[in-house]
C-alpha cells in the first residue's frame, strides 16, 4: 500500500492526514465497508455506498457519496494505481468521525473519508468455525452497523484460530444464531436455505443480499428466520458470505463435519457469475 485517496486527494501512505484526537482513531467512531476489487473493478459498488450511506444517517452524518460524487471512479482509479488493474484486491472505505466532544457523535469539521487497496487471497474452497463463548447484543447501539470498534470481532477470531479454526459464529442475548465474526451464516435443512434474519443483531451483509436476491430469481427456498443452537447441530450444509470471499462451504461446526456442500456449491458459482456480470456491466 503506498498510495491512498482521502478526502478527494491522492497521499502517499507515509503522509496520512489523521488527527492523533480523531475519535475514529481513538474511540473507534467510525464506520468502514471492504468491497471486492475484481479485475481493476469495485464490485457491488452501489450496495456498499447504499449500506454506508445507512449507517452514516444513524450517526447523523452525510455520506460520502454526498460528499464526494467522484468515489466509485477514485474506487477504480486507486485499484490501478495499486497494481490491481487484474486479479483480486481488498478496497477498504473508511469515514473516521474527526475531531469533537466526547458526549456527541456528531461529525467533526476535519473527519475523514478515505479509501486504501490491498491484496486479497483468493478464498479457501472451505473453512471450519467454532461457536464463540461471548454474545451479540442484539439490542445494542451498534447493532446492525459495519462499525470501527470491531477488537470483539478479532479477539473471537485470535481465540478460534488458536483451537484450529478458521471463523467463529456468535450466539446473540436470546441464544439464537447472529453471523460470524466477519461473515453473515446460512443453513440449509432438507433442502430449504435458512439465515438469521436482521432482528438477531447482524450485519446486513452485501453478499448476504446478493444470496437472498440469487435464491428468489433461480427459485431456491430460503428463508430469514431465526435460528438457534440446535438448528446449527441439526443443519445439512452451513456456508458463510462475505464481500471479498462470497459464499464458503464450512466443512466442520466445532467437532462436526459437513461433507455435503451441494447447495453451497451452487450458491458460490451463482454468485461467480452474477459478479462477473457486475464488472462487465
Amino acid at each position: 500500500m503506498s498510495t491512498l485517496w482521502c478526502n478527494g486527494q491522492w497521499v502517499e501512505a507515509g503522509a496520512f492526514p489523521a488527527s492523533p484526537l480523531d475519535r475514529g482513531a481513538i474511540l473507534g467512531l467510525g464506520l468502514f465497508e471492504t468491497l471486492l476489487g475484481l479485475d481493476g473493478k469495485p464490485v457491488f459498488w452501489e450496495r456498499h455506498l447504499e449500506r454506508l450511506a445507512a449507517g452514516c444517517a444513524r450517526f447523523g452524518w452525510v455520506a460520502p457519496q454526498r460528499q464526494f460524487a467522484n468515489l466509485p471512479e477514485a474506487m477504480e482509479r486507486l485499484l490501478h494505481l495499486e497494481g490491481f488493474g487484474s486479479g483480486r484486491a481488498r478496497l477498504r472505505l473508511t469515514v473516521t468521525g474527526g475531531t469533537g466532544m466526547l458526549a456527541d457523535v456528531a461529525s467533526g469539521g476535519n473527519r475523514l473519508v478515505w479509501m486504501a487497496a490491498l491484496p486479497a487471497t483468493p478464498p479457501l474452497a472451505s473453512i471450519a468455525v467454532d461457536v464463540a463463548p461471548w454474545t451479540r447484543n442484539e439490542h445494542g447501539t451498534l447493532a446492525g452497523l459495519k462499525c470501527a470498534s470491531y477488537a470483539e470481532n478479532l479477539v473471537a477470531l485470535h481465540q478460534a484460530a488458536r483451537a484450529g479454526f478458521d471463523e467463529t459464529l456468535f450466539l446473540n442475548t436470546a441464544g439464537d444464531l447472529c453471523e460470524a465474526a466477519t461473515a453473515n451464516v446460512f443453513l440449509v435443512r432438507n433442502g430449504v436455505l435458512a439465515t438469521p434474519p436482521p432482528a438477531s443483531g447482524c450485519l446486513a451483509g452485501v453478499t448476504r443480499g446478493v444470496v437472498l436476491e440469487l435464491t428468489a430469481r433461480h427459485g431456491i427456498a430460503c428463508e430469514e428466520v431465526p435460528l438457534g443452537q440446535e438448528d446449527l447441530d441439526r443443519a445439512d450444509e452451513v456456508f458463510l458470505t462475505s464481500a471479498t470471499r462470497g459464499p464458503v462451504p464450512v466443512s466442520r461446526v466445532c467437532g462436526r463435519p459437513l461433507p455435503q456442500q451441494r447447495l453451497g456449491s451452487r450458491i458460490r458459482a451463482l454468485w461467480e457469475a452474477q459478479v462477473r456480470r457486475e464488472i462487465l456491466a
